[in-house]
């Protein structure tokens, strides 16, 4: 019998990248954590206690850490999502906003998502474990245990709902996430752990003011 040649297809799609801030730039967000700026709550959805800007002086971070992201970002999926904004000329990406988060135990972010062409997350502080927090008897008699979870969400090709937790714990501190802003995501609530989870996160947009 003839063997089928049967050839299996995957369309192009959008996904986000996962990132380690090595030392160096761990030390730097730390001191803008420790020098941060007004209070942001009233930009942001998130149920938290404390939102903070923060100030990257001398362009430090997105230079050395936003930049090189969006290039492997565009490597990997092969894709500008600048390319959707309606101008013919080309301009230069920048960091809008970035800020710093305060959860306290019971807080969450609810489901959102944010302006501009990239976003970010970094967890800076987790002072529990995920598998600890989902211990507990709402946890445990459930299918999907969200404990403290970040989560993305999105439509699958037939329109369907799908989500891609991350069960972070203590050991993911310095992990970052790079997505496309328009992306879905929210923020799971903890439970019997007196310290804050500290994240980071932030938007990067066009500079429709400048051309390059």
């Amino acid at each position: 019998m003839r063997k089928k040649e049967i050839e299996a297809v995957h369309p192009p799609n959008l996904g986000w990248l996962q990132y380690r801030l090595d030392p160096q730039e761990m030390d730097y967000v730390w001191r803008c954590i420790k020098n941060k700026g007004e209070n942001f709550n009233k930009g942001l959805v998130g149920h938290v206690s404390n939102s903070y800007k923060l100030i990257d002086r001398g362009q430090w971070f997105f230079i050395n850490t936003i930049k090189p992201l969006i290039t492997n970002y565009v490597d990997h999926f092969d894709s500008t999502l600048a390319d959707n904004i309606p101008t013919k000329q080309r301009h230069p990406y920048f960091m809008e906003n970035w800020w710093v988060n305060y959860q306290k135990q019971h807080e969450f972010n609810p489901i959102h998502n944010h302006s501009g062409v990239y976003s970010f997350v970094i967890w800076m502080q987790i002072p529990f474990s995920w598998e600890q927090q989902n211990k507990k008897d709402i946890a445990r008699k459930s299918n999907g245990p969200r404990i403290s979870s970040f989560q993305f969400t999105y439509s699958s090709m037939l329109g369907d709902m799908r989500t891609y937790p991350y069960n972070i714990s203590t050991p993911d501190e310095g992990l970052m996430l790079f997505f496309p802003s328009k992306l879905d995501h929210q923020v799971y609530p903890f439970y019997d752990c007196d310290e804050d989870r500290i994240s980071v996160s932030g938007n990067v947009l066009i500079n429709t003011t400048t051309v390059v």
